[in-house]
């Protein structure tokens, strides 16, 4: 699955650190999620989307 996590923050200019700590979980859970190592959990997808004022199916691509 492919997400646009990483160029969001960029635009916003977040760190991982800053995303993670938002999101209520370690920076290395945001490095998995943009690397495509992990796969969010729906609730933590939602927040990630709502955080950005994106929906989940624009913040993640499925068929990727």
């Amino acid at each position: 699955m492919e997400s646009r996590v990483r160029a969001l923050r960029m635009e916003r200019e977040l760190s991982q650190q800053a995303l993670a700590t938002a999101m209520g979980v370690s920076r290395q859970t945001i490095n998995a999620i943009e690397t495509g190592r992990y796969d969010p959990s729906l609730t933590l997808a939602v927040h990630l989307a709502r955080h950005f004022g994106t929906t989940v199916e624009e913040l993640f691509d499925v068929d990727a």
